[in-house]
């Protein structure tokens, strides 16, 4: 098994305590030639999907490496901790659906249950997983460690995978589920362009956006600047999702568009 020298590393521990510089210790004690890139850590708390969605969304920009993931509401429960291998490398983290949106189902090379207690670190707590199995899970295959020697191989198929959001497109309407806030307040779709032109509104540059029964004039827009201060837009976002923004202010706040909510756009 090759050496690794890269663990990225995304969770909801937020920064006010130490559990992030703690689990960078870990990885430094049993693989001092890794180093740890944190590509988040402020997904909001038990959000398994923003989480699942910010490494999916973010996994064709970084190195192969091991990928430790950890949103756990179930940590210390019956659901188990995993590692999967496929073409970024490995990912290691609990097996709530978190890592199953980074690759295709198609994509999998190899599965195992986290269950070799030689791995871990003792006595292992029963809510920092992310301390005293999934870093040190890491750092050990950052060394070479066998993902055979992990535990049990697992049936790929078995894998918790999330369903999808929302989304359908035809006769001139695009309805898709709000999937994703920024700190801007620009609300991410569960569409790209294509959908837009499977519903055939691609072409046009004012449309009707629709929520919770009142409809709302926007403009299909490249960017912000093309509309005035203050004016609804949808642009295709850097991850190429459909963004409904306000230049200049938040479009959540203002549309009261949360994660999870569904709208439409038409004509």
């Amino acid at each position: 098994m090759a050496r690794f020298d890269c663990i990225t590393f995304l969770t909801d521990y937020g920064l006010a305590a130490g559990f992030v510089g703690t689990c960078h210790g870990v990885a430094a004690r049993i693989a001092p030639h890794a180093r740890v890139v944190d590509l988040t850590h402020d997904v909001p708390p038990q959000d398994v999907r923003t989480g699942a969605l910010v490494l999916a969304q973010s996994i064709d920009f970084l190195p192969v490496a091991v990928h430790v993931a950890v949103v756990d509401p179930g940590v210390g429960m019956e659901r188990r901790g995993i590692a999967v291998s496929g073409r970024h490398g490995l990912f290691v983290g609990p097996d709530n659906g978190l890592l199953t949106w980074a690759f295709p189902a198609g994509d999998v090379a190899g599965a195992w249950e986290l269950a070799n207690e030689e791995l871990f670190l003792r006595p292992v707590s029963r809510t920092f997983h992310g301390r005293d199995v999934f870093m040190p899970v890491a750092a050990h295959l950052c060394n070479g460690t066998e993902p055979a020697a992990l535990g049990p191989e697992l049936d790929p198929a078995g894998l918790t995978r999330l369903p999808e959001p929302h989304l359908a497109a035809a006769d001139g309407v695009l309805e898709a589920e709000a999937q994703l806030v920024d700190r801007f307040g620009n609300v991410q779709l569960a569409a790209r362009r294509r959908d837009l032109e499977e519903a055939g509104l691609a072409g046009e540059r004012e449309l009707r956006l629709e929520l919770d029964g009142r409809q709302v004039p926007v403009s299909l827009a490249a960017t912000f600047g093309e509309v005035p201060a203050g004016a609804l837009l949808v642009y295709e976002g850097s991850t190429g999702q459909l963004t409904v923004a306000v230049h200049g202010a938040s479009a959540a706040a203002e549309l009261g568009l949360a994660p999870g909510r569904r709208i439409r756009l038409k004509r």
